[in-house]
């Protein structure tokens, strides 16, 4: 068990989007599962039997789903980051995480269908934004920001000085 994990508060759909998030992450899976007594369901108006915590692991990282209503929604302040080796890996998480209800946003940011914010991001931009050369950071910070799903080839080609492809 790590030493801090991650919450994620649902209304009630907390079993349906671990399940989710564990078909669009191959290395994943789901733990253990608690359901509202009596007691408790009573306490947080939800039927006695229904899942209050689930928790999974995306990518060795783990995670508790709870069905705490809808007192509480997602907002940006928070978001997971996907470091991608390759286009086709930012490819693969964006259109999963953008299916069904899922919505685009800017610089590889997006919103799953549960509302969730996610940021799909190549493993490169770390280090294309802490560059010495401040001109290379620039040109590839000014290709982001017209970008909603980010395109590594011609965020490349901006961060070496290259006129990108689709430019």
């Amino acid at each position: 068990m790590q030493k801090i994990s991650t919450c994620l508060w649902f209304d009630k759909q907390a079993e349906e989007a671990v399940k989710f998030y564990t078909t669009v992450f191959k290395n994943s899976k789901i733990g253990t599962t608690t359901r509202y007594d009596e007691t408790v369901a009573k306490a947080a108006g939800m039927p006695v039997g229904t899942v209050m915590t689930i928790t999974f692991e995306l990518e060795g990282r783990e995670f508790m789903a709870l069905n705490g209503g809808p007192l509480f929604k997602f907002n940006e302040a928070i978001s997971l980051v996907v470091n991608c080796k390759s286009q086709a890996e930012i490819d693969e998480y964006w259109n999963k995480l953008t299916s069904n209800g899922g919505e685009e946003s800017m610089c590889g940011w997006l919103k799953d269908k549960y509302g969730l914010s996610w940021q799909i991001v190549p493993e490169a931009w770390e280090k294309m934004m802490s560059d010495k050369d401040t001109e290379k950071s620039k040109r590839a910070m000014e290709a982001l920001m017209k970008m909603k799903k980010i395109e590594l080839p011609v965020l490349e080609q901006a961060y070496e000085g290259k006129v990108p492809v689709n430019a």
